[in-house]
């Protein structure tokens, strides 16, 4: 079975989309521990991130950096975090998280906002790509 974000790749799932290429789509998280909290992914569904083959991760480490940048400029925060734990969805999924505390990277608390502020977010962001 198809992971969720296999579905959002796929286009069957809405998202609120950063960056896209022929290989990687980059969104923001709809249950952000701050804002702007994105996921980095391959197209390809894949479970564990060592598993992908050393190009691919590299490539991917590469889009997320870009998408990093410009949550940077976007998004007024002391770092942007990176985390990658996967346990959730059996797909990788690269963590970029704005961090105004190490509380922003403990997945406890969760940032509320309007599907308005989502799509303003994601637009700004990807303007600054």
């Amino acid at each position: 079975m198809a992971s969720i974000f296999t579905k959002i790749v796929n286009g069957e799932i809405p998202c609120y989309k950063i960056a896209e290429t022929d290989e990687f789509l980059a969104f923001l998280d709809i249950e952000p521990n701050s804002k702007g909290h994105t996921l980095c992914i391959p197209k390809r569904e894949i479970n564990k991130i060592f598993d992908l083959e050393e190009d691919e991760y590299s490539r991917l480490m590469s889009f997320t950096r870009k998408v990093a940048k410009a949550l940077e400029k976007t998004v007024p925060c002391k770092r942007i975090g990176m985390t990658v734990i996967g346990l959730e969805v059996p797909h990788v999924h690269v963590h970029l998280i704005p961090l105004h505390s190490m509380e922003d990277a403990r997945f406890i608390q969760k940032t509320k906002m309007s599907n308005l502020e989502f799509e303003a977010l994601a637009k700004a962001i990807h303007a600054n790509l």
